[in-house]
C-alpha cells in the first residue's frame, strides 16, 4: 500500500509560479514512476509530467518549458514547479505513483491550482 499526499495549491495570478509537492508513505521502496495529472472541471483527467525512479523525465505539450517535476527518493517527495502560469492550467492537480507488483495505480486526493487575475 502507499499513501499519497498533494500540498502546495492554491490562487494566482496569470504569470505567476506555484510548487506543488506530494509526499508518499507506506510501501515507498516498491514504486517506480510518479506523476502528476490534472483535470480541469468539464474535462477529462490529463498526464501533466512523469519522472522515473531514476529521474528521467517527460511532460506533457501543453507545459514544456514551463514546469518540471523533480524526485526525492529519499524523502519519497515528488514535486511540481509551475512557472509562466496561465488560466487554463487551472485544474485539480493529482500525484500518482505506479508499484509494478500492485494491480492498481495510487493516487491522491488532489490539490486545487487557480489561476486568475
Amino acid at each position: 500500500q502507499v499513501q499519497l499526499v498533494e500540498s502546495g495549491g492554491g490562487l494566482v495570478q496569470p504569470g505567476g509560479s506555484l510548487r506543488l509537492s506530494c509526499a508518499a508513505a507506506g510501501n515507498i521502496f516498491s514504486i517506480s514512476t510518479m506523476s502528476w495529472y490534472r483535470q480541469a472541471p468539464g474535462k477529462q483527467r490529463e498526464l501533466v509530467a512523469v519522472i522515473t525512479r531514476g529521474g528521467s523525465s517527460s511532460y506533457a505539450d501543453s507545459v514544456k518549458g514551463r514546469f518540471t517535476i523533480s524526485r526525492d527518493n529519499a524523502k519519497s517527495t515528488v514535486s511540481l514547479q509551475m512557472n509562466s502560469l496561465k488560466p487554463e492550467d487551472t485544474a485539480v492537480y493529482y500525484c500518482k505513483a505506479v508499484v509494478p507488483t500492485s494491480p492498481s495505480d495510487y493516487w491522491g486526493k488532489g490539490t486545487l491550482v487557480t489561476v486568475s487575475s
